[in-house]
Order: C-alpha cells, then sequence, then structure tokens
C-alpha cells in the first residue's frame, strides 16, 4: 500500500533520526551479548549454562518454571538449577536466555493499540517454529532460534523510540486492514525490516540474522541466508496458527519460492504445527 492511499499521512520519520535513536538504545547485558551475537559457541557444558543462569534471579526462576511445566513432564518436582538445566537441555536454556534477554532489553512503552505481550507471543512463537523447521531440514538451530525471535525487532524499535507516530501506523492499519508492514511505509516513510537491519548492525548480530530480518518479508533474493527462508514461513506459519491471539489476525503472503527452498512434506509440516503449539503453550507461561 502506498502513501497516496492515505488522506492523512503521519510525519514521515527521517533515516537520520530512526538512526540516532537506535544508536542511543543501551548496549545488550553481556549474557545477551553471548546469547544473541556468538551462535556459533558450541559450549554446551551444564555446569557453564547452570552457572550463567545463577546470574539472573529471574531467570532462574522462569528456567525452573520451564523445567516443571507440562511439556516436560517431571516425576517430581525440578528444585534446583542443576537439575532444570539437565531435564530441559542446553539447548532449551540458551534459547529461554535469549528470550529474557531480549525482553528485557525493551521496556512496555504507552503506544495505544500495541500489545507488547502479542509482539512476544508472535516472537517466540516463530522462533520455535523456525528452530523446528530447522531441526526437521537438519540444520543449525541456534541460528533458526535467534533469527525467528529477532526476525520482528525493528518493529520494537519504532514502537519504544517513536511511540506517538506508530500510533498514526496501527490507526493506518485497522481503517484499511492492510499488512502493519504496508501501514508503516505509508504512515512513516520506513518500516520495521529497515529499523530492524539499523539495529542488527548496530548490536553487531551476524550476517545470518541480518538476512533473516531483511528477508522474513521477501526471501526470494537468492544472496539470502537460507535461514531467512526458514524464518518467513515459520512467521506464516506463527500467524496462522494465531498463536499471538491477536484480534483479526492477517496471515502474511507466503513466498512459493521459500516454500519450494524448505521442500518438506505435509507429513513435516503437521508434526510442525504441532511441536510448535506444544512448545509454545510451555514457553508462553514464563512469558
Amino acid at each position: 500500500m502506498s502513501a497516496s492511499l492515505i488522506e492523512n499521512p503521519g510525519q514521515q520519520l527521517p533515516l537520520e533520526q530512526v538512526i540516532k535513536q537506535i544508536k542511543d538504545l543501551p548496549s545488550l547485558p553481556e549474557l545477551a551479548r553471548q546469547m544473541l551475537c556468538n551462535l556459533d559457541d558450541e559450549d554446551s557444558s551444564l555446569d557453564a549454562i547452570s552457572a550463567k543462569v545463577a546470574q539472573d534471579q529471574s531467570l532462574a526462576a522462569k528456567t525452573l518454571k520451564l523445567a516443571n511445566s507440562s511439556l516436560y513432564g517431571a516425576n517430581s518436582k525440578v528444585v534446583t538449577l542443576q537439575q532444570a538445566v539437565a531435564m530441559l537441555g542446553v539447548k532449551n536454556v540458551k534459547n529461554l536466555i535469549r528470550m529474557t534477554s531480549l525482553t528485557n532489553s525493551f521496556p512496555v512503552t504507552r503506544c495505544r493499540g500495541f500489545d507488547f505481550k502479542a509482539f512476544w507471543r508472535h516472537s517466540v512463537a516463530t522462533a520455535i517454529c523456525a528452530e523446528l523447521i530447522s531441526r526437521t531440514l537438519h540444520m543449525k538451530h541456534d541460528f533458526a532460534f535467534t533469527a525467528g525471535l529477532l526476525h520482528d525487532i525493528g518493529r520494537l524499535v519504532l514502537v519504544t523510540r517513536f511511540p506517538k507516530e506508530y500510533e498514526q501506523v496501527l490507526v493506518c492499519q485497522a481503517q484499511r486492514d492492510c499488512h502493519l508492514i504496508d501501514a508503516e511505509q505509508a504512515i512513516l516513510g520506513i518500516d520495521h525490516v529497515a529499523a530492524g537491519l539499523i539495529l542488527a548492525v548496530h548490536w553487531q548480530f551476524s550476517d545470518a540474522i541480518q538476512d533473516a530480518i531483511r528477508g522474513h518479508h521477501e526471501p526470494e533474493d537468492k544472496e539470502l541466508n537460507s535461514v531467512a527462508a526458514i524464518v518467513h514461513v515459520a512467521n506464516a506459519i506463527a500467524h496462522a496458527l494465531d498463536l499471538s491471539q491477536t484480534e483479526k489476525e492477517l496471515v502474511p503472503l507466503l513466498s512459493k519460492t521459500a516454500w519450494d527452498t524448505l521442500a518438506l512434506t505435509e507429513a513435516d509440516y503437521l508434526a510442525i504445527f504441532h511441536e510448535t503449539e506444544l512448545r509454545f503453550e510451555a514457553m508462553d507461561q514464563v512469558l
């Protein structure tokens, strides 16, 4: 949708202003930086992960809560971090650290019409689905989960740094019943993909994560890392399953190129749908 479709377009955001606001964001905490940026780190020591979790009381509580959720079905209550990490596995605990670290980096801001909880529910659902697709394709899971978690991070930048302007975006979306990215472009002159890429460079995310952000709506570029196609499809699945519980959920158009690139079977997708819902239900309890 172009700006010409909007009778009273909002104040266009100069790119320089967006860049300045992003550069003014605080640096990522060290633990978040390790989990979100150092995705090639193969450290799988249970003791090392337990020690990192123990540094944060909130994270420790969430780890124990997840370990005691119905998904993992312990016969007796898990009461120590070592037990929890052993039960969940290092990859699941790393993903929990990534989720918690990121949600803590963006405080809730007053922006009428924007549901922060729904945003995080969708981001986590996409991350879980992307990880399951990646596992089915025998690819690296850490990249896929993190890419799914971060794919819409530019939306959070725009909401928290320009809340009044973003209110106009949400009004436009509701009035026109269009996709959010179209309303962003029409009202702000910049969308969450562009904002997310600026943040990804500022926080030194890997090229693969940047490609996932860049291509999660348009993954056709052959130069993009394959994780972009995974996140594109996972994003569509998360919307279709309505795990964010958003009223009038719009499922984005699915790229045939991305769908064909993954080449998963119907049985694969049915298993992914089911497992996504199960894992999300457990993770949602600690959101």
